[in-house]
């Protein structure tokens, strides 16, 4: 029998087709969902907009939508569940990993940005938190899980490939040290691609096999369409934690949430009531 994860609490799941999935679908990169989703964000922007007008910071759309993505996920607990160890996890935290890059040339390192998302903290406070940890990133030139994997590069390739073994043993039994994972991408809950900030639109992006991640979401430009603003948004899921009438549900409460944006003024962890 499995047991907890020191991220994750190990689920005993009732229904037979959804606890054997593991088992028959062992690789996250072969359990792939993918849904394209077109979003009205007009009252959300001008929630936004409005606020802006009183903070000593800027909140971007990005922010705001990331807020959302979070009340969503609290709302719906399965969305942060994982597969590892060929096991069902509920995660401990609601996590969001994306890139900041210090300026907008080829060259630009990639540096990660995680945070953890709070259950008692609202939009506004989501948002600050957001605002300063992406500063600070873009004024770093490395961060620890960087330097670490340049210090493995300098090993010979061979040596590498053993070390390269280890770390996903470590990984399937998820005993990797806290202080590697919380630095590392493939262990949010949701990771996230502005691609509109580079004026492309929302793609695929695959999942990895390597960490805990179950969602990608790439966000794509903000445009006008019939008066209204929109964004195009692509999420590849990992089926294996819940079926396709959850996921869609997701997405339906998401856009209730963008429609009602005052409900991001109330903790990110309250409930929403929400009926289609």
């Amino acid at each position: 029998m499995g047991k907890n994860r020191k991220d994750g609490k190990l689920v005993i799941e009732k229904e037979p087709l959804h606890a054997i999935m593991p088992f028959i679908f062992d690789k996250r990169t072969e359990s792939e969902v993918y849904i394209k989703e077109v979003l009205d964000i007009t009252e959300l922007k001008r929630w936004v907009d409005k606020h802006n007008k009183k903070l000593d910071y800027k909140m971007t759309y990005f922010h705001a939508l990331t807020a959302v993505f979070a009340k969503t996920v609290y709302n719906r607990p399965l969305l942060n569940r994982f597969i590892q160890g060929h096991r069902i996890y509920d995660r401990n935290v609601v996590s969001f990993s994306f890139v900041a890059k210090n300026k907008m040339v080829d060259d630009a390192k990639d540096m990660m940005v995680i945070i953890n998302v709070k259950e008692d903290e609202n939009a506004l406070d989501l948002s600050k938190r957001m605002a300063v940890d992406i500063f600070k990133t873009k004024k770093e030139s490395s961060n620890d899980l960087n330097s670490f994997i340049n210090k493995l590069l300098k090993l010979p390739t061979c040596i590498l490939k053993c070390v390269a073994r280890i770390f996903k043993w470590l990984d399937y039994h998820g005993w990797l040290p806290e202080s590697y994972t919380k630095t590392d991408s493939n262990y949010a809950t949701v990771l996230l691609s502005n691609l509109g900030s580079i004026k492309c639109e929302s793609c695929y992006h695959h999942l990895n096999n390597y960490g805990t991640n179950s969602i990608v979401i790439t966000i794509g430009i903000i445009k006008e369409e019939n008066g209204r603003d929109v964004v195009d948004i692509s999420a590849t899921l990992d089926e294996r934690i819940a079926g396709g009438f959850y996921f869609a549900k997701s997405i339906k409460l998401a856009q209730h949430i963008i429609n009602n944006p005052k409900l991001l003024e109330e903790n990110l962890g309250s409930e929403v009531l929400f009926e289609e």
